[in-house]
């Protein structure tokens, strides 16, 4: 009884476990063994895509860059002293040596958001558009965003080996959600008055989602895309465990080196570089709002 109790009863049964995670890895590592060409294939555009965005940020003189920066805050904000603040903080990120690695975390973050932009802005629509779709993926959605993000570098690199495209593949699954949730948030809350009279004059669905929905919800998706971009950021950094260079592969060589003060500089670029794509796209949501209004 005394066993009975100790088995069952104290502990959770060790003859009710199964263990499911050698299945899975089984199951990954063959798709990789077996479709070895294809992901070559996929990691080759994959590092010619970020390697183009990165030439073509590095053929930018820095001072066209840090003006253009501050060009775009005051053009957003309407207010000098932000444009001016912008462009110290950018000039502060070469004072400090890392105007390459933050050229190339930017590299990566671009391309991650435009994937998520580019596959996250349909099925968001899809979602809006199908009950039915918005039952299957919406729990899917809800598994990604509570998942560590730790758990997608695994995966990507089994796939991937080490290095860019893995870092790409993690950012992506990881930012997209934001993008696909506002974005059907957005088309769903549109104000139900303005899609019935397109209807009454003859819009077709697709027309009505084309020129009465899209717009009227652009600021929604727009604040999608400023999540995805904080989303992607965050991750490229963590990224730099699986080989991902830039600043994040600074703060993890410094880390592992107990070296204090060569990790705390590389962080505040990674804050400034945040915070600078943060207020941008936060202000275009704002301009954007105010052209809707009017």
């Amino acid at each position: 009884m005394k066993e009975f109790f100790d088995e069952y009863i104290l502990k959770f049964p060790s003859a009710w476990q199964f263990k499911v995670g050698s299945a899975i890895d089984d199951v990954v590592k063959a798709f990789s063994r077996d479709h070895q060409s294809g992901l070559r294939m996929i990691r080759g555009a994959v590092v010619s895509g970020i390697g183009g965005i990165r030439a073509l940020l590095q053929t930018i003189p820095w001072i066209a860059l840090v003006a253009l920066v501050g060009l775009l805050a005051w053009r957003l904000t309407k207010k000098w002293y932000v444009g001016v603040l912008y462009a110290v903080m950018m000039t502060f990120i070469g004072v400090c040596g890392f105007w390459s690695e933050m050229l190339e975390t930017l590299s990566i973050v671009i391309a991650g958001v435009l994937l998520c932009v580019l596959l996250g802005f349909p099925l968001g629509v899809l979602l809006a558009m199908s009950s039915g779709a918005n039952r299957i993926i919406r729990p899917i959605l809800d598994t990604m965003q509570t998942m560590p993000s730790w758990v997608y570098l695994v995966p990507a690199v089994i796939l991937f080996s080490v290095g860019t495209t893995p870092a790409l593949l993690a950012t992506t699954i990881y930012a997209i959600v934001p993008m696909v949730r506002l974005t059907s948030h957005g088309l769903l809350y549109v104000d139900a008055e303005m899609v019935e009279a397109a209807r009454a004059f003859g819009s077709t669905r697709f027309q009505t989602l084309v020129k009465i929905q899209i717009p009227q919800a652009a600021p929604t998706i727009m604040t999608g895309v400023n999540q995805t971009i904080m989303m992607a950021m965050s991750m490229v950094v963590t990224c730099a465990l699986i080989g991902a260079k830039g600043l994040g592969m600074e703060i993890l060589v410094a880390t592992n080196r107990v070296e204090m003060g060569k990790s705390l500089f590389p962080g505040i670029c990674i804050v400034i570089v945040a915070i600078i794509l943060d207020r941008l796209t936060q202000a275009a949501v704002r301009r954007i709002e105010v052209s809707a209004d009017g």
